[in-house]
């Protein structure tokens, strides 16, 4: 609840600067809220260590990433016309996924869905002279209202079968009826389910990411792949690995084949992608099958294993959109070719996408490796031994496509590119996200426990 109000007010504050000229002041002041409101929680956290008092860590990564985030996207808040508003609408969707990780409540959830997605519609086709742009939010909208008819079509049969919207009350219901639950019911929990599989763009309904992804401003698809897929994931694991885990024999065999395609097409698909930015999106895919896999495992590790996992694709995610915001506009494409060279003219920058692309693939000592060694261990244990292997090809996969990047890094001539300026900014979020993914990579069993 501490998160929640303070955020509503950072909000507010972005919407008073533009009335009040305090718009120099705004970019410190968030920040600042920011990293209050992350400590605040943390507190918080440590004094419930419940299952539901565990989802609190998932604020305090939405919070620490949208930190990182707003150091990352400077030049996003660059237009004097649209400032306040853009910072709105960034803390406004944090509060939305704030409320995802946090309900109790169907209603919440759905809430917390709508609070998150109608600000990331905006700002998806916030770059008003592109056309992608403007078709990227249109195609968000559309599909995204599409969705949540089917979640709250579940709702309904659910509350139908149930007479409530609370989880615990649900749970219980689940686990009174011993199996003889009405078939109301369980069309309520795939209807659900589909609409959760959209959120975090799982295959076969991810067909929306890779041109949202896309048309989005870089900043907004850095947001999109980091924060909203979070939020989605810590929504999906508090419904299904609790309130409806009585109920698994009805949806774990259709989420086996769902996290199956998804490693497979995620991984396949980005292979022959020519832009870096919609190949990150594929690989944005990707990795959502592999945390599947932690829910679909249903033990004593899911939790923690999909918390640590977001936690370093979220990282890796940051730092490899912001070096490719920087060098598309230095270069004006984001191909591989953009890359070229680019370890000699900026070895930061080189450096920071290395270790990022690295944490990726699940590369040692990066965190990206114990993120999936703790992922592919839960789903083991839980007798999912085929979808591991499936799961560890598709990562084989994984490699060829980021390795080409650090190739085109490091092995390859810069054709006449000259040096890319790096504001200080950009060079502080740069050296926190190498720091963060190493340590996180040598030391995981210090946040496992933690955990």
């Amino acid at each position: 609840m501490t998160a929640l109000i303070l955020l509503s007010a950072l909000g507010v504050i972005a919407l008073l600067a533009e009335i009040f000229s305090f718009k120099k002041l705004l970019f410190p002041v968030v920040v600042l809220g920011l990293i209050t409101t992350f400590v605040l929680n943390l507190v918080d956290w440590n004094t419930d260590k419940s299952w539901y008092g565990m989802m609190r860590a998932f604020s305090s990564v939405l919070i620490g990433i949208t930190t990182l985030w707003f150091i990352m996207a400077e030049g996003f808040f660059k237009e004097e016309s649209s400032l306040t508003d853009h910072f709105a609408l960034i803390l406004f969707a944090l509060v939305g996924g704030v409320v995802m990780v946090s309900y109790t409540n169907m209603t919440m959830l759905f809430l917390g869905i709508e609070i998150l997605s109608i600000p990331m519609y905006v700002l998806a086709a916030s770059k008003k002279d592109d056309v992608a742009s403007n078709e990227a939010g249109f195609k968000y909208l559309i599909l995204g209202a599409f969705s949540t008819g089917f979640l709250l079509f579940g709702i309904t049969l659910i509350y139908g079968a149930t007479a409530s919207f609370d989880l615990p009350v649900i749970a219980d219901f689940i686990s009174s009826h011993n199996g003889a639950v009405p078939s109301m019911f369980y069309a309520g929990i795939l209807l659900m389910l589909i609409a959760m599989v959209f959120k975090v763009s799982a295959v076969p309904f991810h067909f929306w990411a890779p041109d949202v992804y896309q048309g989005a401003p870089t900043s907004v698809t850095a947001f999109m792949a980091t924060i909203v897929k979070t939020a989605a994931f810590a929504a999906f694991l508090r419904l299904f690995a609790s309130t409806f885990a009585g109920a698994g024999s009805i949806w774990i065999d259709v989420l086996w084949v769902i996290a199956a395609l998804t490693l497979l097409v995620g991984n396949i698909t980005a292979v022959i992608q020519t832009s870096t930015k919609r190949m990150l999106a594929y690989s944005s895919i990707a990795h959502a099958g592999y945390m599947l896999l932690a829910l679909i495992a249903l033990n004593q590790f899911t939790q923690s294993s999909v918390l640590f996992y977001s936690l370093a694709y979220s990282i890796g995610s940051i730092a490899s959109f912001g070096v490719l915001s920087i060098v598309t506009a230095s270069r004006g494409n984001d191909t591989t070719e953009a890359f070229n060279g680019l370890a000699k003219t900026n070895p930061l920058l080189a450096v920071a996408m290395t270790v990022a692309l690295l944490s990726l693939a699940g590369i040692p000592p990066t965190a990206g490796f114990f993120a999936k060694y703790y992922i592919f261990n839960a789903a083991f244990l839980s007798g999912y031994g085929w979808l591991v292997l499936i799961a560890i090809l598709a990562s084989l996969i994984g490699v060829y496509y980021y390795f080409r990047i650090i190739i085109a890094m490091f092995f390859k001539e810069s054709n006449g590119n000259a040096s890319i300026e790096v504001t200080v900014n950009h060079k502080l979020m740069f050296i926190i996200t190498i720091l963060l993914t190493i340590a996180l990579g040598l030391f995981p069993d210090f946040i496992i426990r933690l955990l």
